[in-house]
């Protein structure tokens, strides 16, 4: 028999009465009171936690009053994943109980954002029958901290763009654009940032975007650099007149697309200083179909998601303004 459950009394005069207010328990008492195990009273009692008040001549242990409030926040702090050398600090009020929870609500905040990234690696893996390897992969991706994933975009654009001639407010623009996952971010913020990992590291992509660089900087070495302005200009008169054009129900293909295909052709012919005309047409045609990456599109979409920014509406003005060009041109 236990040396702390063998010691009881139903005397009303005994030490272990409830009768007086300064009564004493045993811990096979404080089990019955509290619901707890004796097993896990006397490891409590051990640390320091709930320590007996007194013991009987037989040495058997004893507790106050006051045990039975401590053995209830203990469980409580307990239940909320607070450690006993905290709990004790508690107890003894070296630190306060709104102290030791604001540290785990933060250290709490750290887990379940933690969750949540391997519940989207993992949905992930389950919607795309991933091998042990890709899985491996994307756990990694989807654990890495802010720093990482700003190093991770970085190498993606180094590896597109370096020793090219690449327009400076282009550069600044994608070194700009970097994914920021907020501290409480929402499953397809997670999702988002999944699959933009992966795509950075797609080498066919990354080949891609380096071939339609290099395209750029060819032809700014035949024809010179345009100027910026301008071409910010001659973007937004794409994307406000396709837009027009679309609204209207009109198909790239058809008829009513030429006054549009013909105003924005000599926009860009002034922009790019050549003179509008079929041979313009054919070489502005290639140059377009030559960046025209869906993925590249796709890149800008995640990284507005996961920053939560406006979902980018360049892409199908540049993708009704290409097929346009490309139907006129077999006219």
């Amino acid at each position: 028999m236990d040396d702390d459950t063998a010691y009881s009394s139903d005397s009303p005069d005994s030490p272990g009465s409830l009768g007086s207010p300064h009564s004493l328990h045993s811990i096979g008492e404080l089990a019955r009171l509290t619901g707890l195990t004796v097993r896990t009273i006397r490891f409590w009692s051990d640390t320091g936690v709930v320590p007996p008040t007194d013991r009987t001549p037989a040495g058997y242990r004893l507790y106050g009053p006051d045990a039975l409030a401590r053995l209830g926040l203990v469980r409580t702090l307990r239940d909320l994943g607070v450690g006993l050398p905290v709990i004790r600090q508690v107890l003894e009020r070296e630190i306060t109980v709104p102290e030791v929870a604001a540290v785990h609500a933060e250290a709490l905040d750290v887990q379940i954002r933690t969750l949540r990234l391997r519940q989207a690696v993992l949905r992930a893996v389950a919607g795309r029958g991933s091998t042990p390897e890709e899985l491996e992969l994307m756990h990694k991706l989807a654990t890495l901290s802010d720093q990482e994933r700003r190093r991770l975009i970085n190498e993606f654009i180094d590896s597109a763009f370096e020793g090219l001639d690449v327009d400076p407010d282009f550069l600044a623009s994608m070194r700009g654009g970097m994914p920021e996952l907020p501290e409480d971010p929402s499953q397809e913020q997670l999702d988002a940032w999944v699959e933009l990992a992966e795509l950075v590291q797609d080498e066919d992509f990354r080949a891609g975007i380096r071939r339609a660089a290099e395209d750029q900087t060819r032809v700014w070495q035949e024809s010179g650099r345009p100027d910026g302005e301008r071409t910010k200009r001659a973007a937004e008169a794409i994307k406000e007149r396709t837009a027009e054009a679309r609204k209207a129900g009109i198909e790239p293909d058809s008829p009513a697309a030429r006054p549009y295909v013909d105003e924005l052709a000599a926009v860009l012919a002034e922009v790019s200083r050549r003179e509008d005309g079929p041979e313009f047409r054919a070489w502005l045609l290639e140059r377009l179909e030559a960046g025209n990456d869906p993925r590249y599109g796709r890149y800008w979409r995640l990284i507005a998601v996961i920053n939560g920014w406006a979902l980018p509406d360049m892409e199908p003005a540049t993708q009704w303004f290409t097929a346009a060009l490309r139907a006129t041109a077999r006219a």
